[in-house]
């Protein structure tokens, strides 16, 4: 009996490796080469200045409490940690509806719509009097960037095969850590401003901020495109090569608190502090890519960093506790990422996808939520529970991806069972559990 379309063209893709090369096959890949290099060029980008943005924008409240604004709007005790832990509430809250309803809403309007609407919320927190204004503007700022990491994974789902993926979904997290660098050198600018046209240097990082993010958001309604049929950047063998692809892909489918202009200086001028994540995470996700290992990288690099939780717990000299830091560092970009990626690879169809990424993205942002409250201020400089905290979760995360993977291992077994005693899939169930799809380990 003949097997579907769909699991035929899943198990051609494959296959399709392993296949003895001819000089057709050469040259289809060598066109599929060059597309992914205009895919890097045209699509890519795009999506890391978002990522920077969002990450400039939800992270200048810890530039602007050190810069006076604790003090000119006058919060008290822990309203500035319920500030930043309110962000993440409703950050969590859009990321689910987000990655169901993006591409029926289309990414192309969805994104421009969401980068202008934060941009005029980081403006307005210019200009916020107290806690309450405060508050109301993270709300929203948490909301609308809420909805942008999974847009933006899913679109980049839409653009990849999910052997591509990781390396693509690692240049977001490339721009978030390159953001701590820009942070510093957009920080130590704009203390220059500090007292134009009467306003405090905290307020003007919001005002600029704001209006990069309104450019930008204005830039994607061109930049973004609606899809591979009326891409700007694609000519017609491009175009045929793309609807070719999405075929074989349709089936997955411590300090005084107070920081001076030496403190700014030097952060800016020490870009490793910022950029160790960028590197370590760029080669991890090539490498994850190239030879498909998707576990092997978290379960290798989760106990780095949960080692260098362990050191921050001990009483140490501060060099060794900054070793610490890129230990951390190491872990959270690598086993993120990955993560994100393998489950990415590993649903289908694209609804599941859309749905099991929500979820993730959601489970994955209550840290957000949670830290705000387990690094609190009168912990410094030990935060003994912070790191425990995180220590544990990392452990925890570590013992699920074992289980995970037995659980892939298992049903690779029964899915071999079912070819051999010839199964079919019905038409129109096709899914990751179907005997023709393959998960990636």
């Amino acid at each position: 009996m003949a097997s579907s379309i769909t699991e035929e063209k899943a198990q051609d893709s494959f296959t399709e490796d392993v296949e003895q090369e001819t000089p057709e096959s050469i040259e289809y890949k060598k066109k599929e080469a060059k597309l992914l290099r205009k895919l890097d060029l045209f699509i890519a980008p795009v999506m890391m200045m978002l990522m920077l943005i969002s990450y400039l924008d939800r992270g200048n409240i810890g530039f602007a409490a050190t810069q006076g604004m604790i003090m000119d709007i006058g919060l008290k005790g822990s309203e500035l940690n319920t500030a930043v832990s309110v962000f993440y509430i409703f950050y969590i809250l859009a990321e689910f509806p987000t990655s169901i309803l993006v591409k029926r809403l289309q990414f192309n309007r969805v994104i421009p719509f969401i980068t202008f609407c934060w941009g005029i919320v980081c403006l307005s927190t210019g200009f916020v009097k107290g806690f309450s204004s405060l508050v109301v503007t993270r709300i929203f700022l948490g909301f609308f960037e809420g909805c942008l990491f999974p847009s933006m994974t899913l679109l980049l789902c839409n653009w990849y095969k999910r052997e591509e993926l990781a390396i693509r979904v690692a240049y977001l997290f490339i721009a978030s850590a390159l953001s701590g660098a820009f942070g510093g050198l957009l920080a130590w600018a704009i203390l220059h401003m500090d007292g134009v046209a009467g306003y405090p240097g905290w307020r003007w990082l919001y005002i600029l901020e704001g209006i990069i993010t309104v450019v930008w958001a204005a830039m994607c309604i061109f930049l973004v495109p609606k899809n591979y049929q009326t891409a700007y950047f694609l000519n017609d063998e491009d175009k045929a090569l793309m609807k070719h692809r999405a075929e074989l892909a349709e089936s997955y489918s411590g300090g005084t608190g107070h920081y001076n202009m030496k403190d700014i200086k030097e952060a800016a001028k020490d870009p490793k502090i910022n950029l160790w994540g960028a590197i370590v995470y760029a080669i991890g996700a090539y490498i994850s890519d190239k030879y498909n290992a998707r576990f092997f990288t978290i379960v290798v690099c989760a106990p780095v960093g949960i080692a260098g939780y362990a050191i921050l717990l001990c009483d140490v000299s501060a060099g060794v506790r900054y070793f610490a830091t890129y230990l951390i560092a190491t872990a959270c970009f690598l086993c993120t990422g990955t993560n994100i990626a393998w489950l990415s690879g590993n649903c289908a169809p694209d609804g599941k996808r859309a749905a099991s990424l929500g979820i993730l993205l959601a489970l994955t942002n209550i840290g957000g939520v949670v830290s705000g409250q387990i690094y609190q201020t009168k912990a410094a400089p030990k935060y003994t529970l912070g790191h425990s905290w995180s220590l544990g979760c990392l452990a925890f995360a570590w013992i699920g991806w074992w289980i995970v993977r037995y659980m892939y291992v298992k049903r690779e077994a029964g899915k071999k069972k079912f070819i051999a005693e010839g199964y079919v899939t019905p038409a129109g169930e096709y899914t990751d559990r179907s005997p023709g799809f393959k998960y990636q380990f």
